[in-house]
């Protein structure tokens, strides 16, 4: 098995008195005054930026190191030298003829790996694909290739000549074919000396900016669009960004960015140089200035390498606000996909935040796309509302405003601070969203035939995202189309009317806590703008909000234990089924009354989430007996 590495170079050489110096004195007592110094700081990042370490850490692979050089200079001597585990030299007159240089790695047993072509392979592609010295690889003993007569190089050595012959093509006629030599197998090229990046944007295709994607990243799914950087002052900075598909699930999602130093690999996904929120991308960035022999933790702090990031942050942040300014079709068309990652750097980057608050979309029942100033500017959206600020349950609080928001509300469209001081008022922009389209497939329905506006925010990120909007939106809230439902549903009724309602709600309460047994149920009696449904579960926001936290909680391994929904029945009161129950009171104690309850519940259930296996079991049941009630009534 080969045991020995060979790296060759045609460069400049070196003569005795250099290899004494930049060999010998550096390697050896750079690293005895290396190791002195940090033999009690074992972090291998002090190792990096050390001049001739590099060379030292050749005996962690090989027992014996041997180089061969000639320098280009007039009447030079070529020089060989040799040490074993790096620790005695011998330095003699060489054999080399050519100026340039050979380092020789005799490998250890435990290192054998690095002699295969393959492995050896991946490593130079990995780190130096893109050096800006051409690497080529050559495997010994040599192979042999054929090639056309025509095709030979002067290096070439040829092994065989393979004369003319005639061939019959398809259709039979007899041809000639070119004369072939078999050669010794030329070296393989491995790196790309004039990077994609480096490239000025205006000179470079689309076809180009993809064959660079599908071979530096191995994806072959075209991304949507990309980003080119080019930055000389005050630092060099130059990369690509490309923004790939990205589906909702956030976290799942696995972005690559290389961090390149005059076109040698550094690493991916350096987060103290690169936004967090970057990594959801895939790119290149090869930045000259960046300081490499200092910790991960220095980097972080370093205003340098802040200035970086910054401009980075500002270059995405203008590709994605021009796109929405200028082309307007086509953000709205990667919106979708782009979303969790403009998302995600809104949560987590202040200065992106502020760039790209305007170019947020939202998209509303009809499929039609709005920035958040355009869905401001809807007035369907917009009510006011007050926050009490006192010891008095909301549901008085809420009946109290009723009663009072004709006579207190001002020219302006707020409602005044009453004299107690215990609330406080103030005009809400409401947006209405649906978090789940299929299991709220009710409420964008009587939604849409009433022409009041809601938004779709599905992807998992959006709980977090909204609540991150109304911190930095001074009267904007977000309520699920589910919450609270009657609120942008109801009609506008006179005191007396509201009082009579609140006066049969009671009295429905008690009967349906008595017929399914379940005495925290509260039961809101309103009349709707629709006939349709009888029945809805109405989820409080705010309870709804804060389960989720403690989901979230959970899911970080923090268990906060259960907090109830604090759910309420709202029956229409415009519904035929509604109205038989109120006009007949005496039902309501039968068991044909309790059937009748226990199933408009479900039936509001069900609008929201799938009933388990037994109450699912109950639910048949129970219509399988109403139906042969009706039946039967017909037969009589």
């Amino acid at each position: 098995m080969q045991k020995t590495i060979c790296f060759k170079d045609n460069g400049i050489g070196m003569t005795e008195e250099e290899v004494e110096k930049y060999i010998t004195q550096i390697a050896f007592s750079g690293a005895a005054d290396f190791i002195e110094k940090y033999k009690d700081k074992a972090n291998s990042d002090q190792i990096i930026g050390h001049f001739g370490l590099g060379f030292y850490s050749a005996f962690m692979v090989a027992d014996r190191v041997e180089i061969e050089t000639l320098s280009y200079k007039k009447d030079a001597k070529p020089v060989h030298w040799s040490c074993d585990d790096g620790t005695d030299y011998s330095m003699t007159e060489g054999s080399k003829s050519s100026h340039g240089t050979e380092i020789t790695l005799h490998l250890n047993n435990d290192c054998l790996k690095y002699a295969n072509e393959w492995e050896m392979r991946s490593i130079i592609e990995k780190y130096c694909s893109f050096m800006p010295v051409e690497i080529y690889l050559e495997k010994l003993p040599k192979d042999s290739q054929e090639i056309l007569a025509s095709e030979k190089l002067p290096e070439d050595l040829v092994l065989e000549e393979i004369p003319e012959k005639l061939e019959k093509d398809e259709k039979g006629e007899e041809k000639k074919t070119e004369a072939r030599l078999k050669i010794e197998k030329r070296p393989v090229l491995l790196n790309e000396i004039h990077p994609l990046w480096g490239e000025s944007p205006s000179t470079v295709t689309k076809e180009q900016y993809l064959d660079f994607y599908r071979k530096t990243f191995h994806d072959y799914k075209e991304p949507l669009f990309w980003i080119h950087l080019n930055m000389d002052y005050p630092y060099h900075l130059k990369g690509i960004l490309y923004f790939p598909k990205i589906n909702s699930e956030y976290e799942s999602i696995e972005g690559t960015i290389k961090l390149y130093n005059n076109q040698v690999f550094i690493a991916d996904n350096i987060k103290e140089v690169i936004p967090e929120y970057l990594l959801l991308l895939k790119g290149v960035i090869d930045c000259p200035d960046l300081p490499l022999n200092v910790s991960r933790s220095q980097l972080q702090n370093d205003g340098f390498v802040k200035k970086i990031s910054d401009y980075i942050t500002k270059k995405v942040a203008e590709k994605l606000s021009g796109l929405c300014k200028t082309d307007r079709e086509n953000y709205e068309k990667y919106w979708d996909d782009i979303s969790p990652f403009i998302k995600y750097g809104i949560l987590r980057d202040e200065k992106f935040a502020e760039k790209m608050k305007d170019y947020i979309l939202f998209k509303d029942l009809e499929d039609k796309y709005l920035t958040l100033p355009e869905l401001k500017e809807k007035k369907d959206g917009s009510e006011t509302v007050s926050e009490n600020t006192g010891d008095k349950s909301s549901e008085e609080s809420q009946q109290k405003e009723k009663q009072a928001s004709d006579e207190n509300t001002n020219e302006s469209g707020t409602v005044e601070q009453s004299g107690d001081g215990e609330k406080q008022e103030e005009k809400v922009q409401r947006v209405y969203y649906v978090s789940d389209a299929l299991a709220q497939s009710q409420y964008i329905r009587i939604f849409k035939e009433h022409k009041k506006e809601a938004v779709y925010l599905t992807e998992r990120i959006d709980s977090a995202f909204i609540t991150e909007l109304e911190a930095k939106n001074e009267g904007l809230r977000f309520q699920r189309i589910d919450a609270d439902f009657q609120e942008a549903m109801q009609e506008k009724l006179s005191e007396e009317e509201q009082k009579n309602l609140q006066s049969l709600s009671e009295k429905l309460e008690k009967s349906f806590q008595k017929n399914l047994a379940k005495d925290k149920l509260k039961i809101k009696l309103e009349r709707l703008l629709s006939n349709t449904p009888a029945a809805l579960l109405s989820i409080s926001e705010e309870s709804r909000r804060m389960q989720e936290m403690m989901k979230m909680y959970a899911i970080s391994g923090m268990p906060m234990g259960e907090l109830p929904l604090e759910e309420s029945l709202v029956l229409n009161e415009k519904h035929p089924l509604v109205d038989y129950l109120l006009k007949h009171e005496a039902l309501l104690e039968t068991e044909e009354g309790k059937l009748l309850e226990e199933q408009i519940y479900d039936l509001a259930r069900i609008q929201n989430a799938s009933l388990n296996g037994e109450e699912m079991k109950q639910f048949v049941d129970r219509s399988e007996k109403l139906l042969l009630q009706f039946v039967e009534e017909k037969k009589a």
